[in-house]
This record gives structure tokens, C-alpha cells and sequence, in this order.
């Protein structure tokens, strides 16, 4: 019997978004397996209505691809589709580094430490989960830090596509290890305001996680098994 996951009513279809958020990010629904909503209903125990209300703002988000006589999939990349998006990302990240540098307070940067401390927690304790949700959280407060509404918006909308695939590359134990040295070095260039060195390791940063994701597509260990559908 599938476990109930009990949510508010308050807010009913942004907490069911944050729930199947969760789930495709974590891969508790496979890259390309349809979502089937009587098994999500039943799992979150809501009605129809809020859930798909959820799914159109996933699919608003990238997360799910809306599909005719298919229903709702989850988003599954080719080579190529993260090739392309990484390219993009890597330097959207990069300008976002460089204008937070310059554009941070301090109240912003206080925040941003306190989240890495506990980023560092959670991979002391091997906590991935809890480690990626932090991970993201200090990616996106560098990005809003940097001011820009256009490029805040561009690239939340073109980084949720490849959640999925960021998560996934820190289940290596030593590739876990430098992404979180290379969160250290983030950390002291946003704190120096040195706009070119966060620019620099952002970007590097970016580029690591793409190849990470392109090896494992290769070797089967992302997309390892027919989908469902």
C-alpha cells in the first residue's frame, strides 16, 4: 500500500507541486515515466484537481513535459538537450556571480554562509537529500543577489529542466567531495566581492557538473531502464 503523505489544505496545489517537485528532483519518479494521477492522488492523499493544478505548474517549470495522448512525463534529456542547457547555464551562473559579487549585502551573505554551514552539515551526516536542497537554495540566492529580474527569471526557468541531473552527480562519493570544495571557494570570492573568481569557479562549476552528467548518461547510469508508460 503506498505510503500517505499527509498535506495542509492551506495552500493545497503549491505544497502538491513542492511534494512532486521533490519527487522528480530525487528520482522517486523516473526521467520519462508518466504521471499517473489515481497512484499520486492516493500517495498524497489529495483529489484531482489540486494535483493537476500541481503538474501544470510543473510543467510551467519544466519538470514535466505535457504530451498529447500521453498526459504528463516526466522531462527526460537527450546528450544533446544537456550539452545545450549546460552551455547556457554555465554562463548565466557566471553573470550571476559576477553582479552578486558587486551587489551583495551583507545581511544576503550572512544567509548565504549560514545555508553552506548547514550544507556542510548535511554532507558530514551524508545527507543528500537535505544536501541538494541547500545546494540549490545557495545557487539561487547567489542569483538573486546579482539583482537582475531578467536573468533571475531566465535562468530558473531554464535550470529546473536539469534538477534532476544536478542531483544525481553528487551519489559519487569523490565528485561529491569537490563540488563541496568548490562551494567552499564560491563562498570566500562572494565574501571578497571578487566578482572575476566567483564568475571563474561558477563557471568551471557548471561545466564539471555537465561532463559528470554526460558520463553518466553514457555508462546507463542515469537513464538505465525502459520507461514505463
Amino acid at each position: 500500500m503506498a505510503e500517505i503523505i499527509e498535506i495542509s489544505r492551506m495552500g493545497l496545489h503549491e505544497q502538491v507541486a513542492a511534494r512532486l517537485r521533490t519527487m522528480l528532483v530525487e528520482g522517486m519518479i523516473q526521467p520519462g515515466a508518466k504521471l499517473n494521477e489515481r497512484e499520486l492522488c492516493e500517495k498524497l492523499g489529495v483529489s484531482r484537481t489540486p494535483l493537476r493544478e500541481a503538474i501544470k505548474l510543473l510543467a510551467a517549470e519544466g519538470l514535466v513535459d505535457l504530451l498529447p495522448n500521453r498526459g504528463a512525463v516526466a522531462v527526460r534529456l537527450t546528450e544533446a538537450d544537456v550539452m545545450n542547457t549546460f552551455e547556457v547555464l554555465a554562463m548565466l551562473e557566471g553573470m550571476s556571480g559576477e553582479l552578486a559579487a558587486q551587489r551583495v549585502t551583507d545581511e544576503e551573505l550572512a544567509e548565504i554562509q549560514a545555508m553552506h554551514y548547514e550544507m556542510m552539515a548535511c554532507f558530514t551526516r551524508r545527507d543528500l537529500s537535505g544536501y541538494y536542497r541547500l545546494n540549490a537554495r545557495i545557487h539561487s540566492a547567489i542569483n538573486n543577489a546579482a539583482r537582475n529580474p531578467v536573468l533571475v527569471g531566465t535562468y530558473r526557468s531554464i535550470n529546473a529542466r536539469v534538477q534532476s541531473l544536478r542531483f544525481r552527480t553528487n551519489q559519487n562519493e569523490t565528485k561529491w567531495q569537490l563540488a563541496m570544495k568548490e562551494h567552499e571557494r564560491m563562498l570566500e570570492a562572494l565574501a571578497a566581492h571578487d566578482a572575476a573568481a566567483l564568475r571563474t569557479v561558477l563557471v568551471e562549476h557548471l561545466i564539471r557538473k555537465r561532463d559528470t552528467i554526460i558520463d553518466l548518461m553514457r555508462a546507463g547510469e542515469i537513464y538505465p531502464a525502459a520507461i514505463q508508460t
